[in-house]
């Protein structure tokens, strides 16, 4: 027994100093990434950044349109300062008159006329200053809490315009964040896997060539103009927030191919879901957008033949795909 633990002890010596001299390697090499796990993540990732990307066009959207309220307000701030200085003057002026002794001139008039008609006329108009004098300082009331409500809401809109602004930084700070870690797990992978997982816009384009719908599917007018612009994008690059000509994201591409139909959409999935009439599933025709996820994040241009065609995520540009690839939210028909 003594002997086989000497026996061992020298084997382990001897493995420990080839280990060091490294002709031995007790610790395996680090295996290879599987590619359809690195597939999997980088897309889980692309789509975290496209979520970021369409929060981030939602939140352009709404401080535009805090801008533009924050315009109309300073013009009704400006409107209700003009209003209130000639309401302010017209009280400034009845004062005046008060403190000059024209309200006390009238009431001793009054009190001493011999004249009951003259009395009665008299009375009548100290009635009616009276009542001017309550309707424009009513008037100074009103004006004064108009304009304090108008800077009361300036001012929440400034401050809300402020929060926006943070929220685009740090909108955008998360896209690259995740974009930088999908590079990171494909920089794992070997040149040809990375070739595979990310196929040349030719590529795209060849495959894309062969999923196109049938020339009988009904589609014409503007929806027609629209779908021939997408999918003559089929091939180009995926690029968050971008509108094309040479790239896009989703909303982008479905935006700039309804603008070339005359139809002005919005940068945005869940803001073109507002922007049409809502359809079925079983009723799609194709320019018809098709919304995905929940909470919406993506949007494609439904083709025909239960083909979409979308600017899918860097990896795969903008190409044609299976309406259910993804999880189907619902569609509407923009015009």
């Amino acid at each position: 027994m003594t002997h086989d633990r000497k026996r061992t002890s020298r084997a382990v010596a001897v493995l420990s100093v080839l280990a060091v001299a490294g002709v031995v390697s007790i610790v395996p090499a680090q295996a290879e990434p599987d590619v359809q796990d690195v597939q999997t993540r980088v897309d889980k990732l692309y789509h975290q950044a496209e979520q970021a990307q369409e929060r981030h066009n939602d939140a352009a959207l709404r401080l535009e349109a805090l801008n533009q309220e924050l315009g109309s307000l300073k013009a009704d701030e400006k409107r209700q300062n003009r209003r209130l200085g000639v309401v302010q003057e017209q009280v400034q002026d009845l004062i005046v008159r008060q403190y000059q002794g024209e309200g006390v001139s009238t009431v001793g008039q009054v009190v001493v006329s011999d004249d009951p008609s003259n009395f009665l006329g008299q009375l009548t108009t100290m009635q009616a200053f009276t009542d001017l004098q309550t309707e424009l300082l009513d008037d100074f009331t009103t004006e004064v809490e108009a304009l304090d409500l108008r800077q009361d809401v300036a001012t929440e809109r400034r401050a809300e315009i402020r929060r926006v602004t943070a929220q685009l930084k740090d909108d955008r700070v998360q896209v690259e964040k995740k974009l930088d870690e999908a590079k990171s797990l494909l920089g794992r992978l070997r040149v040809e896997d990375r070739e595979r997982l990310a196929p040349s816009r030719e590529t795209v384009s060849r495959d894309a060539e062969r999923q196109k719908p049938p020339a009988d599917v009904p589609v014409s007018g503007r929806a027609a103009a629209a779908v021939n612009f997408a999918l003559a994008q089929v091939g180009k690059a995926y690029s968050y927030g971008s509108v094309g000509p040479n790239a896009y994201d989703c909303s982008g591409l479905t935006m700039a191919a309804w603008a070339t139909a005359g139809v002005s959409l919005p940068h945005s999935s869940s803001a073109q879901f507002g922007s049409g009439t809502r359809v079925s599933a079983d009723a799609l025709k194709p320019g018809d957008l098709v919304f995905y996820y929940s909470p919406i994040s993506h949007v494609g241009m439904y083709i025909g033949n239960g083909k979409i065609v979308h600017a899918a995520n860097p990896r795969t540009r903008v190409a044609i795909a299976g309406l259910h690839q993804m999880p189907f939210v619902g569609a509407v028909r923009p015009g």
